[in-house]
């Protein structure tokens, strides 16, 4: 592996994905370095979530490869299988287990997947609670809490896990609009700790203030990718102007 290699997280080339005969990405090319936060946006449809699905591995694609930290995903069951133990994913929905406390949440995968004591998973998972600011909720129930505070649960049971990747998939979509800033200063405090991560969402102010990178994406394809600075006061590509006319007017 050369430094180039050790310096990338993530290397998707030539990306190629149908479902049946929509073609949902084509042709996606594109880098994430160690420590990049990436906003990936556009309108809906354009093939946003679907390519960080297949990042994560919840979603085959046909053509194209995809790299994570030098292992070639699909080319070795077992080593595929080991490199996307390295990505968090935080959903739309907050996909927690309402008959487990927020602990217990936490520290399933710890327990089952890696192992761990239950001292020594129930210890870290509360450190991680800490992290995301609630835990005062360690022993209550998903049912019992905000949507903010559930969101909050699913990025704290994510980093458990020590991804080298965080993958967002419009994580604040689902909240109420007074819920939205609770997430939203809990990812940004990850992405000032030097996470890497590839998010996708409409916020356009938070795009602003965390992103390294801004990729705009409208019928499957990379129609742009530019410093959040460049992307909002000059954006060359007219869907994207059209795009951010729309949203931020």
């Amino acid at each position: 592996m050369d430094q180039s290699d050790k310096d990338t997280v993530v290397r998707i080339d030539a990306l190629q994905k149908w479902y049946g005969a929509f073609h949902v990405l084509k042709d996606i090319s594109l880098t994430v370095p160690r420590g990049a936060r990436i906003v990936i946006c556009g309108p809906s449809g354009s093939g946003k979530s679907s390519l960080i699905r297949c990042v994560n591995g919840l979603e085959a694609y046909q053509q194209g490869t995809i790299d994570l930290e030098g292992v070639r995903l699909g080319e070795n069951a077992a080593q595929t299988t080991l490199a996307r133990r390295k990505t968090g994913m935080v959903f739309q929905s907050f996909n927690l287990f309402p008959h487990l406390t927020v602990l217990a949440n936490c520290t399933l995968a710890l327990r089952r997947v890696s192992g761990m004591a239950r001292g020594e998973a129930d210890e870290l998972a509360s450190q991680y609670l800490e992290k995301v600011r609630i835990p005062e909720q360690a022993h209550k129930y998903p049912g019992q809490l905000s949507g903010g505070q559930q969101q909050r649960v699913a990025i704290a049971r994510a980093l458990c896990m020590n991804p080298r990747l965080m993958l967002f998939d419009e994580p604040t979509s689902a909240l109420d609009p007074e819920m939205i800033k609770e997430v939203l200063d809990v990812i940004t405090g990850l992405a000032k700790d030097g996470m890497t991560m590839l998010c996708v969402t409409h916020e356009m102010g938070f795009a602003r203030e965390v992103a390294d990178e801004v990729v705009f994406m409208d019928h499957g394809s990379i129609v742009e990718k530019a410093p959040p600075d460049q992307f909002f006061s000059q954006p060359c590509h007219p869907r994207a102007r059209e795009f951010l006319n729309t949203l931020l007017h």
